[in-house]
């Protein structure tokens, strides 16, 4: 998938969100909060697909709810076609839901499972008041043909679809108003590896037939490598790294991205074999109280006094690539490795090691 040009569709500008935490049942007072996305700016362009990785609980999904305008921000601003979307009043709204949709990760809990497939996949059409009727059950049973479903299956229940079936109904109702851009929360992740397949290449021919742009969130990194023009590495609430996909995973510059890239399932047994695994030390830290400066500092092999005491900025490094993003006061350089200083923290730390998941 290749962007058609660098127009910038999506302007994501130092957004935070956070989750109150409460406590009392009549009276209730706020003790806390949870940071699920802290200060993240990125852009995302026509027709290409941005994708983001990062471990559970990252802020990953947040954001792509704020994207989708399904969680009003803290603070920042989302600009969609240079419009704030964070400002939009009620009607606003209703009239950006038509350019904006989703595709949820559960395939079984994102469809009622009391409704037809004809009256989900047509609920779009009925909101928007596009059409009712005859022309409302042409157009879903269009759309059913257009992801691969049977049209005669109209008048079914999800519970009769498997779960890829299930998915591509997903798909079918995010294309019904023919957006312009589609938020894929790990539309995937709940699939089996062939399905994953099949609903990966029809997302691929639907961006190259319908012009379509995508934000991606995924765990799988083979499959974000496979179906992304950029990636963005998300590590508590933070961007730590961002730049085309070929340079990201061929040259990660950040400590964290090296580490989720060494735990990466690979199709060659004998490249497995010769990579160094990287083991983290510790727990992720919690969202209520992020550690100070860089977030990663308690598990990272390279920190030091700086990285306690200062935020490292996004940028651009003198070394890298145009375009090439890392959040780090000393990012990894080219070819260096960093199993050897994880080993070497790991002997000398008391604290439990857990592998990054994959």
């Amino acid at each position: 998938m290749s962007a058609r040009d660098n127009d910038v569709l999506v302007q994501v500008e130092d957004v935070c969100k956070y989750f109150p935490i409460k406590h009392g049942i009549i009276f209730q007072t706020e003790i806390g909060r949870v940071h699920a996305v802290d200060g993240v700016s990125l852009e995302v362009r026509r027709g290409e697909t941005l994708g983001i990785v990062g471990e559970s609980g990252c802020g990953k999904s947040t954001l792509a709810r704020c994207i989708a305008g399904l969680h009003k921000v803290t603070s920042g601003r989302i600009l969609f076609e240079g419009t704030d979307i964070t400002k939009l009043s009620a009607a606003g709204m209703k009239a950006f839901r038509r350019d904006v949709q989703m595709v949820f990760q559960d395939p079984y809990g994102s469809l009622n499972p009391r409704r037809r497939v004809g009256s989900i996949i047509g609920d779009p059409f009925a909101i928007h008041g596009i059409a009712d009727g005859k022309d409302r059950k042409n157009r879903v049973q269009e759309l059913m043909e257009q992801v691969g479903l049977n049209p005669e299956h109209y008048n079914r229940f999800p519970a009769e679809f498997s779960g890829g079936q299930r998915q591509r109904i997903g798909v079918a109702r995010a294309l019904a108003l023919k957006p312009k851009l589609i938020v894929c929360d790990e539309p995937v992740s709940a699939l089996d590896v062939s399905i994953q397949a099949q609903v990966i290449n029809l997302l691929d021919d639907l961006q190259r037939e319908l012009g379509l742009t995508y934000v991606f969130i995924a765990h799988d990194l083979s499959v974000v490598r496979h179906v992304s023009d950029r990636v963005g590495v998300m590590y508590l609430g933070k961007i730590a790294e961002h730049a085309d996909s070929e340079t990201l995973y061929e040259r990660p510059r950040h400590p964290y991205t090296n580490a989720l890239l060494s735990a990466a399932s690979v199709a060659d047994p004998d490249e497995a074999e010769r990579r160094d695994r990287i083991v983290l030390i510790g727990d992720v830290p919690s969202p209520v109280n992020p550690p100070s400066g860089c977030r990663f500092h308690p598990r990272c092999p390279k920190a030091q006094p700086l990285c306690v005491e200062t935020i490292p900025v996004l940028e651009i490094r003198p070394s890298d690539e145009s375009g090439h993003l890392t959040a780090c006061h000393f990012p990894v350089g080219q070819g260096e490795s960093l199993a050897h200083a994880h080993a070497a923290i790991s002997q000398e730390s008391t604290e439990p090691q857990l592998e990054v998941p994959e």
